[in-house]
């Protein structure tokens, strides 16, 4: 199967994306964001970074690429595509996800070991979880507070959009809970603690923390970043 993995100018996880989809059993392919073909490729990753310097607004500007122009009727045609941090801000400036990426609400870059709890196992990209399932992969970012209007919000939710959600440490019971700073609120800002979305379809997933740094035992918190790329290439399969 081959997973098609953009670089923009300023795309760092591009290569860790590429691993990933190796590790899980697929073929990866080299997509530019100057050039609008696909390569026949079976769904795509958009990876994190900070394209165009993330002026504007974080994912503003790459929305309008030349291989968006491809990407999104490809997507709204069932292509499965992963926007991860940089890619979930491009997925919503291109109104394939909804709701909008900004600032962190304490204005600071955040790298840290971040818990979440899988809210929807039935999308391309999460087939391989189960409903309710707590991972643990890396959040690192300076524009992930996700924020939609109250309506937008009642609808995703109704409708089990929302992918992941990010856990929130209860009680100060322990000293690594006590001395964390983000103890009893989400790490960004996030309205309803939202980490993740999918469309209405479930081939378009964003999320902000970073799977494809959770693949391999001794790199990453954990390996539950493995199973992204593992449901993915199921999903192809069996369409």
């Amino acid at each position: 199967m081959k997973i098609g993995v953009v670089t923009f100018p300023g795309s760092l996880d591009d290569h860790d994306a590429h691993r990933a989809v190796r590790v899980a059993g697929g073929d990866p392919v080299s997509l530019w964001h100057g050039d609008d073909s696909l390569r026949e490729v079976d769904a795509v990753v958009l990876p994190g970074g900070f394209s165009y310097g993330d002026y504007l607004r974080a994912g503003a500007i790459a929305r309008f690429a030349p291989v968006m122009t491809t990407l999104i009727p490809a997507a709204r045609g069932g292509l499965p595509v992963l926007g991860i941090c940089n890619g979930f801000q491009i997925l919503c400036e291109s109104h394939l996800l909804p709701g909008a990426m900004i600032q962190n609400d304490h204005r600071t870059f955040i790298c840290r070991d971040q818990r979440l709890r899988v809210e929807n196992a039935t999308t391309a990209w999460t087939s391989d979880f189960t409903q309710g399932d707590e991972i643990t992969i890396v959040l690192k970012n300076q524009d992930g507070q996700y924020v939609a209007d109250t309506r937008t919000l009642d609808e995703i939710e109704g409708e089990g959009r929302v992918a992941f959600r990010y856990l929130i440490d209860g009680p100060d019971t322990s000293d690594s809970v006590r001395y964390d700073r983000f103890a009893g609120r989400n790490p960004n800002g996030s309205y309803r603690d939202i980490a993740g979305v999918t469309n209405e379809r479930g081939n378009v997933v964003g999320l902000m923390p970073h799977p494809e740094h959770a693949i391999e035992k001794g790199y990453g918190p954990s390996l539950d970043g493995l199973k992204f790329f593992t449901s993915v290439l199921k999903s192809v399969v069996s369409s």
